[in-house]
């Protein structure tokens, strides 16, 4: 690795498994120290004992809460501040959903998604930019998701947060230019995690992978590579863009 974030403080949100994973792991490598927030303390626990055990000289630190809840972030954002004096970057990635009909759509699923997919970034940018300003500026990188770009069946929830992520990504982005805060979102497509493996059927996924034009369906890896560009000096001048990494499908009419 380069250690393009030597001496970098980051918050990877939903950080136990799947795409927040392979971030936190490829910022940790990349030098940076890394706050690990999940759902669970003993999921965050484990994940930061892992990321320690595989990568030497690894600095992470546990955190647990649930994101919809503005506390937990500014909790985590505050403890990363007074233990290292700064935050550097702040990835908000921890998303829940469930596809469904629209007619099957309830009101504790609407909430859940939207409190998770939607409040955790406004209130991940609202609590990380202070502390980034203070020392100068900094990073923030949505998960939005080539969704948003795309008409999805059963989807109508799960892709009107990830738009809705894009607008919060674009306007954030001009209001906190003047303090040195980028924000920019990363888009993946299909993406091979536990999490698409519940929600798409074997045809579905056969049908995606036929239809991206890179002929495979992308990894973890390939969301950890856009976000550390994003996320280091690499993308100085970047700001306010959504970085699609689906292989070329959603421009693609096959």
């Amino acid at each position: 690795m380069s250690g393009k974030l030597q001496g970098k403080v980051a918050l990877v949100t939903g950080a136990a498994q799947g795409i927040g994973r392979a971030i936190a792991e490829r910022f940790v490598a990349e030098g940076a120290i890394v706050g690990m927030l999940d759902l669970k303390p003993e999921r965050a626990e484990a994940a930061a004992a892992e990321v320690r055990a595989q990568i030497a000289g690894a600095r992470v630190e546990a955190f647990a809460g649930n994101v919809a809840d503005r506390a937990t972030i500014a909790n985590a954002v505050a403890a990363l501040d007074a233990r290292h004096g700064r935050l550097d970057v702040l990835v908000s990635n921890a998303i829940w959903v469930r596809y469904t009909p629209i007619a099957d759509i309830t009101p504790e699923m609407l909430q859940r998604m939207t409190a998770t997919g939607f409040d955790s970034v406004v209130w991940g940018i609202q609590c990380a930019a202070p502390v980034m300003a203070r020392n100068g500026g900094g990073s923030i990188v949505n998960i939005a998701s080539a969704a948003a770009f795309l008409g999805m069946p059963n989807a109508m929830v799960y892709a009107g947060i990830k738009a809705g992520v894009l607008g919060l990504t674009r306007a954030s982005a001009v209001e906190l230019g003047a303090q040195r805060v980028r924000v920019n979102a990363v888009c993946p497509g299909s993406i091979q995690t536990e999490g698409v493996r519940i929600n798409v059927d074997p045809a579905m996924a056969a049908q995606r992978l036929a239809r991206t034009p890179l002929g495979r369906l992308g990894e973890v890896d390939d969301v950890a590579s856009a976000t550390l560009y994003l996320a280091s000096d690499d993308s100085a001048w970047v700001t306010g863009e959504s970085l699609l990494v689906d292989g070329g499908a959603t421009r693609a009419v096959l």
